[in-house]
């Protein structure tokens, strides 16, 4: 192996060119140990740092799937594959799991669309909580359908592999909601915070242009997080491994395939972008201590008890989706993930989006009556009657 590697550097052959004449004289000097090509695939991407230091080229990585070459320098990230390792090799554990995150994807999918056809076609939903409840169940509904999706698809077909630039765009996509997310949470709390605390003035603060204004910062300001993600990530070589152990491209997995001595860019990104969650779950947290204040204070018992239970499901899963998140991107990556590792990324990608469709409109009346208002309009099962008043 030594002979066809030396030779091909005294040739004058590229890089690509030499890891290629390296994996068939590989093939040809040990076809019985090499023969099922997932061996090989090991073996090129365990040498090829050291190849990188023999060559010179530091940007230098290799993968070679199904006994078929696939060689790329820091400039042609296109052929590096990536491969999702899931929850278990077993075919059983991979169905059951595609079959329940395929129901819970319809869940959340019937119910976000639902929300976000009610809401646009009832007039009398035209405030700013229903302005900011719509764009919710639309970010959710996306959120959930950038990473669950690609997950089932490969579950059911057993092919777990995903391309360099198909990984990066789920990577930024991902990025981009899930910073969008706690940005809207937060207009969100402060909406209700209004609205209770002080309802004289909430229409001139909650006017439609200061929504407007909001939700547009919300929508840049994870924009923006996703592009510094994905930069500061997808500019490095990938030359460790080709397995990332998610059932997604998540960045913190992905660090783990890089040197670390390369990733201190990202890290910065990291800390950056769970210092403004973690300033945002406080805002969030000091909203509803502002609620909770002046619901004390009504006399009515039931009054209280109704505010209440609306509002701590709402706080609920606002705090199961920022902690869950921070914790899995601040705790260091270990090589061979454990159960919890692979459960946590299911608590702030696939539950939330499920659960905030049922709880925004389990005690919501006027939601409630929209909807029943929807169903006599399209003729679907509600007998005439008169319309609840919002």
């Amino acid at each position: 192996m030594n002979c066809y590697w030396q030779s091909s550097v005294e040739s004058g052959l590229t890089h690509s060119q030499r890891l290629g004449t390296w994996s068939d004289a590989i093939s040809l000097d040990y076809p019985n140990k090499y023969s099922g090509g997932q061996t090989l695939e090991k073996t090129v991407t365990e040498t090829a740092q050291c190849f990188s230091r023999v060559a010179g080229c530091s940007g230098f990585c290799c993968w070679v799937r199904g006994g078929s070459k696939a060689a790329a320098d820091g400039n042609s990230s296109e052929a590096v594959v990536f491969l999702l390792v899931g929850f278990a090799d077993s075919w059983t554990v991979q169905t059951t799991h595609a079959v329940l995150f395929l129901l819970v994807y319809l869940a959340a999918l019937t119910g976000n669309l639902l929300i976000i056809t009610v809401t646009t076609v009832d007039v009398r939903l035209k405030t700013p909580m229903y302005f900011f409840l719509r764009h919710l169940s639309f970010l959710d509904f996306c959120f959930i359908s950038v990473t669950v999706p690609k997950s089932v698809v490969s579950s059911f077909t057993q092919d777990t592999s995903i391309s360099f630039w198909g990984c990066a765009l789920q990577a930024f996509f991902f990025m981009n909601l899930a910073s969008t997310e706690p940005a809207l949470l937060t207009v969100m709390s402060y909406d209700r915070c209004v609205a209770i605390c002080w309802p004289l003035h909430y229409e001139a603060i909650m006017s439609q242009r200061a929504c407007v204004r909001m939700m547009a910062l919300c929508c840049l300001s994870g924009g923006v997080s996703g592009l510094m993600h994905m930069a500061a990530t997808f500019s490095l070589p990938f030359c460790r491994s080709s397995q990332v152990h998610h059932f997604f491209c998540d960045i913190p997995q992905l660090l783990s395939l890089l040197d670390s001595t390369a990733i201190l860019p990202e890290v910065r990104v990291m800390v950056f972008v769970t210092s403004l969650v973690i300033l945002c779950f406080g805002l969030i947290t000091l909203s509803y201590g502002y609620i909770f204040s002046t619901v004390m204070r009504i006399p009515s018992k039931e009054g209280r008890w109704k505010t209440f239970s609306t509002c701590v499901p709402h706080l609920v899963v606002v705090t199961l989706f920022l902690v869950s998140g921070s914790i899995a991107y601040v705790k260091p990556v270990s090589s061979s993930p454990s159960i919890s590792d692979l459960l946590l990324p299911v608590f702030y990608t696939v539950v939330p989006p499920t659960l905030n469709p049922i709880i925004y409109s389990l005690r919501n009346k006027e939601l409630k009556a929209a909807l029943r208002r929807l169903r006599r309009q399209c003729g679907v099962g509600a007998p005439p009657g008169p319309a609840l008043r919002a």
